[in-house]
Parts: C-alpha cells; structure tokens; sequence
C-alpha cells in the first residue's frame, strides 16, 4: 500500500479530562513512569518522548470541573466535554521487548490486575492495565518470534 502525503510529523499529544487531577497525575508519574513538564492548578502535562521541532510527545490531563471560560491553559478548555461524547479506547505506551517481563512483574507487585495478549498479524505483545479513572492503558512491544500465521498477515 502507498503512504499518503502528509504534513503529520509525530503524534504531539493526548488530552484526558479526569476527574480527579492529584490522583491522575500520581498514577501517570509513579506507575506509568513519565515525566511531568509542567503542572498547572487545573491541568497536568507529561513529557512521553522527544518530538518534533520542539514539541514533545505529550499526556495532558486537564481537570474536568474546570468550566468553560475559566483559566485558558488550552485552547481545548474552552470546550467541554463530556463521557457521551468521548471515543477514548485505551492509550499506548510503546516499551523495549527487553523490558516486557520485568515490567509485567512490576505491574502485578504494585498490586494492579494486568492482561496480556499478542498480535500476530503484526507481531506485537501486549500487558494491559487501568488507571485510577477506569482508562484502559497499555505498553506495547514488538516481538519477532511471534509467529504469524497467513490469515493475520492479511
């Protein structure tokens, strides 16, 4: 399949509106392990990775009570949004094959119930966890000893 021509670069950031911004950021900073950049009184922002021309790949949360016309941190908090609305499926965190394992077994010591699967018709292992919202949160990797079978490479 051709690639389309694109102006995207890199995937800049996710925003979550949560509802409780504390606990939130504990979760993301002490279990998922990312970096905070800069913390607001009603918003949250992580440092995930490098990305382009300066702008980091990002995890923000913003405090859902924070009511439209409020502080402008985000163009975004203008708008409000609501659970109706939203088409969050689950975030994902890529992580070395190498690393699997031990965080696997980190996850499971910390206390939190975590799934695992694989893909094969793209060779990727899965653990799966939730934050403290509920939010379906997973770190992948891709493993070339997942074998694929003929009907998963199509």
């Amino acid at each position: 399949m051709a690639r389309r021509p694109t102006a995207v670069k890199a995937l800049g950031e996710i925003a979550l509106r949560v509802n409780d911004l504390d606990t939130m950021q504990k979760f993301y900073e002490e279990i998922i392990g990312l970096e905070v950049f800069k913390r607001f009184p009603t918003a949250v922002f992580f440092r995930i990775a490098d990305g382009y021309e300066g702008h980091p790949q990002a995890l923000v949360l913003f405090d859902r009570s924070e009511k439209p016309g409020g502080p402008q941190i985000h163009k975004s908090t203008q708008h409000g949004v609501s659970p109706e609305r939203s088409t969050l499926d689950h975030l994902a965190f890529e992580i070395d094959l190498a690393e699997y394992e031990r965080e696997h077994n980190r996850l499971k010591q910390l206390g939190l119930s975590v799934e695992t699967t694989s893909f094969q018709w793209v060779g990727w292992r899965s653990l799966y966890i939730s934050d403290p919202e509920g939010n379906t949160v997973e770190f992948v990797c891709y493993d070339p000893s997942i074998e694929r079978t003929e009907l998963d490479a199509k």
